[in-house]
C-alpha cells in the first residue's frame, strides 16, 4: 500500500521539477526582434539589431525596477518576522504553557512568511523573463508560440508554488511528529503548525497591500495624464509613467497574488488538520492528512490538463484563447472529482471518528461524505468563477451595457459600474451559502474546510491563468515602448483581453475560497478555545446574542471598509503624486509628446514615487488588520474575537466580490470601446465614449488590483492570527480580557 507520505511528497517533487522543465522551454527562446514568418524573414520597422537592443533596454529596466521595489518590501517583512515571530514565541508559550508549542508555533509561522516570500520572488522573475519573450513570439505569424509561452509562464509559477507550499509544510508536519509521536498530541502538532499560514498570509498582506499601492498608482497616472489629458496610446514610450506601470504587474498582479494564494492554500490545510486531529485517533496518520493528499493530486490533474491548452487543443486564432484558459478550469474541476472519490476511499478508513465542533458529540463519518465536500467546493468555485466572467467579460450583456453606458459620459459609467458589482455578489454569495450549509451538514465545520481544500484543490491551474495575464499585459507594453509593428500590440492584447477576464474569475475562485477558509479558521479557534477550556467555554457554540459578540460583530463588519478606504487612498494620494510628476516632465520637455522625440523620459523618477509610496502606505492598514483581533482578544476576550471574526468574514465577502467585479467590468468595457469603429456607437479609440470608458478602468483600477483582492487576506488573516493566539486569549482570565466586560 502507497502511503500519503510518498503520494504527498512525490507530487510536491513532481510540481517542481515540472515547473523548471516547463522554465528551461521558456529559456530557449531568444529576445531578438523578428518577423511574421517562422524562418529569418524580418518585419520592415523591426528588422535591425537596434529593436532588439531597445527591447533588452526595456526588459532591463522593468527587471531591475520590480528587483529593487520586492528587495526593498521583503527587507521591510523580514524585520516583521523577527518581531513578530519574538511576539508569537512570547505569547504562546505563555499562553499554553509550553515552550515547545510556543517554539514550534514560531518555527512555522518563519518557513511560511519564507516560503510566502520565495513564492512572490520566483513568479516576479519567471514573469519578468518571459514577458519580453512573449513580445517577440508574438512577432510570429499564428497564435501557438506567443499563447503557450505566456501560459507556460504561469505554470512555471503555479507549480513550483504549489509544489514547494506542499513540500515545506508536509516537511515541517513530519518534523513536529517526532516530537508528537503519540496521536493523542496530534491536536499540538495541528496547532503548532497554524504557525505556517499565519506566516504566508502576513506577508501576502504586504505583497497585495504594497504591490497593488504600487502598481495602481503607476497605472492610475500614467492613464490619466497619458490618455485622458494628452490622448496618447498606452504604454506609449513618451509616457514616463509606462515603466513603473510595468513593473507594478510583475510586483502586484504577480508577486503579491502568488503569495496571496500561497497564504490560502496554508490556511485552508492547517484549519482541516486542526478541526480533523481527532481523526487520528481512529484512522492514522494518513486519514489526517486526507487534506493535503488532496492537495497533492491536484498537482497531478492539473498537470495532465495542461497539455490540453499547449499540445492537445493548441490555441490557432484569437477566439480560441479565452476557450482554452476557461477550458483549463472546467476540466481541472471535473477530473478532479473521481480523483478525490478514489483518494478518500484508499486514505481514509471506511469509518472515522470526529468531534463536533458544537456539542459533546462524536461524530461519524465515511469516506464518501469527506469527498462529498471537496467536490462541493471545488464545483461551487467553479460556478463562482464562471458567474464572474458573465459580469466581467465583453462577451456577455453586463459589461456592453457598461460600454453602453460611457455614451452618455464618465458619472453614468461609474453608477453603472458601482451597480453591476453589487449585482454580481448576489448568486456568488449564494452559492457559498448552500456550500457551506451542505458540508457542515455532512461533516461538520470540518467538512467546510475540506469545502475549501475542494475550492484550491486545482491551485496550479489557477494560478497558471493568473499570471498569464500580467505576462500578457507586460509583453504588450513593451511591444509599444520598443515601437514594433501594431499587429504585435493587437496580438498581446488579444491574449490580455482573455487573460482579464480568466483573472476575474481567477479572483472569484480566491474569494470563495477566503470565505470557506475564514469560516474553517474560525470554527478551528472556538475548537481551540473549548480544548484551553476544557469546554467551559463554546461547548454549544458561539452565542451572537451575547452583548460583547454582537457589538464587536458590527465592529468587525466595519473594518472591510476601513481597509478599504486606507487602500483607495493610498493609490490616490500616490496617483496625484505620480499625475503631477508625469506633468511636470512634459511641462518643462514639452517636446517628449513629439511624433518621435529624441530624447526619452526620466521613468526612474515615477519608478521611485511608486515605491515609496507602497513602502510607506502598506503599513498602515497592514497594522490594522494585524493589531485589531489580537488587541481584541487580549482586551475584550474570546467572546468579543468572535462576533470580529464573524462580522469581518461577513462583510468582506461582499465587498470583495462586488469591488473586484466592478474594476473588471470597467476594463473590459474599455477594451471593448477601444475595438469599435470611429463609424459605430461606441465610436473607438480617443473618442470621448473611450474618454469616459477610462475614467472607469481609472477608478476601477484599485478597485479590482489593490483594495478587493487583498480584502481576501484581511478575513483569512484575522482568522489565523486568532487561531494561533486562541491559547493566549484563554490564559488572559479565562477568556475575558483585561477589561473582563
Amino acid at each position: 500500500m502507497v502511503s500519503a507520505t510518498a503520494i504527498i511528497l512525490s507530487a510536491a517533487v513532481l510540481a517542481m521539477v515540472w515547473a523548471l522543465f516547463q522554465f528551461l522551454l521558456i529559456t530557449k527562446i531568444p529576445v531578438k526582434s523578428e518577423g511574421i514568418s517562422d524562418s529569418t524573414g524580418l518585419v520592415s520597422g523591426s528588422n535591425d539589431e537596434a529593436t532588439t537592443r531597445r527591447l533588452i533596454e526595456i526588459y532591463t529596466a522593468i527587471y531591475e525596477g520590480a528587483e529593487s521595489f520586492l528587495r526593498a518590501e521583503y527587507t521591510i517583512c523580514a524585520y516583521f518576522i523577527i518581531v513578530f515571530g519574538a511576539i508569537i514565541f512570547a505569547l504562546v508559550s505563555w499562553g499554553t504553557g509550553d515552550w515547545a508549542r510556543g517554539t514550534f508555533t514560531t518555527l512555522s509561522f518563519v518557513l511560511g512568511a519564507c516560503t510566502s516570500i520565495l513564492s512572490g520572488y520566483l513568479g516576479m522573475k519567471v514573469a519578468v523573463y518571459s514577458n519580453v519573450r512573449t513580445t517577440v513570439c508574438a512577432q510570429k505569424s499564428g497564435w501557438t508560440l506567443c499563447f503557450n509561452t505566456a501560459f507556460r509562464a504561469g505554470a512555471v509559477m503555479g507549480f513550483a508554488l504549489c509544489g514547494l507550499g506542499i513540500f515545506m509544510l508536509y516537511i515541517t508536519l513530519l518534523a513536529f511528529r517526532i516530537h508528537y509521536p503519540d496521536p493523542k498530541d496530534w491536536i499540538y502538532l495541528t496547532e503548532s503548525l497554524t504557525g505556517y499560514g499565519l506566516g504566508g498570509s502576513s506577508i501576502a498582506m504586504f505583497g497585495r497591500v504594497g504591490g497593488g499601492i504600487y502598481t495602481k498608482a503607476a497605472d492610475v497616472g500614467a492613464d490619466l495624464v497619458g490618455k485622458v489629458v494628452h490622448g496618447i496610446p498606452e504604454d506609449d514610450p513618451r509616457n514616463p509613467a509606462t515603466i513603473a506601470d510595468n513593473v507594478g504587474d510583475n510586483v502586484g498582479d504577480v508577486a503579491g497574488m502568488g503569495s496571496d494564494l500561497f497564504g490560502s492554500f496554508a490556511e485552508a490545510t492547517c484549519a482541516a488538520l486542526v478541526l480533523g486531529n481527532s481523526i487520528g485517533l481512529s484512522g492514522g496518520w494518513d486519514a489526517m492528512v486526507f487534506p493535503v493528499a488532496v492537495s497533492a493530486v491536484g498537482i497531478f490533474v492539473c498537470l495532465i490538463c495542461s497539455f490540453i491548452a499547449t499540445d492537445i487543443m493548441p490555441v490557432k486564432s484569437e477566439g480560441d484563447v479565452e476557450k482554452a484558459l476557461k477550458l483549463q478550469l472546467i476540466s481541472t474541476t471535473i477530473l478532479m472529482i473521481p480523483t478525490v472519490y478514489f483518494t478518500a476511499e484508499y486514505f481514509l478508513p471506511q469509518e472515522f471518528e470526529l468531534r463536533a465542533t458544537v456539542g459533546v458529540d462524536v461524530v461519524t463519518l465515511h469516506p464518501w461524505q469527506a469527498c462529498f465536500c471537496v467536490i462541493m467546493g471545488a464545483v461551487g468555485g467553479l460556478i463562482i468563477g464562471l458567474i464572474t466572467e458573465y459580469y466581467t467579460s465583453s462577451s456577455y450583456k453586463p459589461v456592453r451595457e457598461l460600454a453602453d453606458s460611457c455614451k452618455t459620459g464618465a458619472a453614468t459609467n461609474m453608477i453603472y459600474g458601482i451597480a453591476l458589482g453589487y449585482k454580481s455578489a448576489i448568486i456568488p454569495v449564494i452559492v457559498l451559502s448552500i456550500v457551506v450549509y451542505g458540508s457542515f451538514a455532512m461533516a461538520d465545520m470540518y467538512g467546510v474546510s475540506l469545502a475549501a481544500i475542494g475550492f484550491l484543490s486545482n491551485l496550479a491551474t489557477g494560478l497558471t491563468i493568473d499570471v498569464y495575464g500580467p505576462v500578457c499585459d507586460n509583453a504588450g507594453g513593451i511591444a509599444e515602448m520598443a515601437e514594433l509593428e501594431p499587429y504585435v500590440r493587437e496580438k498581446t492584447d488579444a491574449l490580455d483581453a482573455a487573460g482579464n477576464t480568466t483573472a476575474a474569475i481567477g479572483k472569484g475562485f480566491a474569494i470563495g475560497s477566503a470565505a470557506l477558509v475564514s469560516l474553517a479558521l474560525f470554527g478551528a479557534f472556538v475548537t481551540r478555545v473549548r480544548h484551553a477550556s476544557n469546554d467551559t467555554l463554546f461547548q454549544d457554540g458561539v452565542n451572537m446574542l451575547h452583548p460583547l459578540t454582537f457589538a464587536f460583530l458590527i465592529i468587525g463588519g466595519m473594518i472591510p471598509f476601513a481597509f478599504a478606504a486606507m487602500t483607495m487612498k493610498s493609490v490616490g494620494v500616490a496617483a496625484m503624486e505620480m499625475v503631477m510628476e508625469v506633468q511636470r516632465q512634459f511641462d518643462e520637455k514639452p517636446h517628449l509628446l513629439d511624433a518621435n522625440p529624441t530624447e526619452r523620459p526620466d521613468y526612474d523618477a515615477c519608478i521611485a514615487i511608486s515605491t515609496n509610496a507602497s513602502l510607506k502606505e502598506m503599513v498602515p492598514p497592514g497594522a490594522m488588520v494585524i493589531l485589531t483581533p489580537l488587541l481584541t482578544g487580549i482586551f475584550f476576550g474570546v467572546y468579543a474575537v468572535s462576533g470580529l471574526l464573524v462580522g469581518s468574514l461577513i462583510a468582506s465577502v461582499q465587498l470583495a466580490i462586488s469591488m473586484s467585479n466592478s474594476g473588471g467590468a470597467w476594463d473590459n468595457a474599455k477594451k471593448y470601446i477601444e475595438q469599435a469603429s470611429p463609424d459605430s456607437d461606441l465610436k473607438g479609440k480617443g473618442s470621448d465614449v473611450h474618454k469616459a470608458a477610462v475614467v472607469g478602468d481609472t477608478v476601477g483600477d484599485p478597485f479590482k488590483d489593490t483594495s478587493g483582492p487583498a480584502l481576501n487576506i484581511v478575513m483569512k488573516l484575522m482568522a489565523v492570527l486568532s487561531l494561533v493566539f486562541a491559547d493566549t486569549f484563554y490564559a488572559v482570565k479565562g477568556g475575558a480580557g483585561i477589561f473582563q466586560l
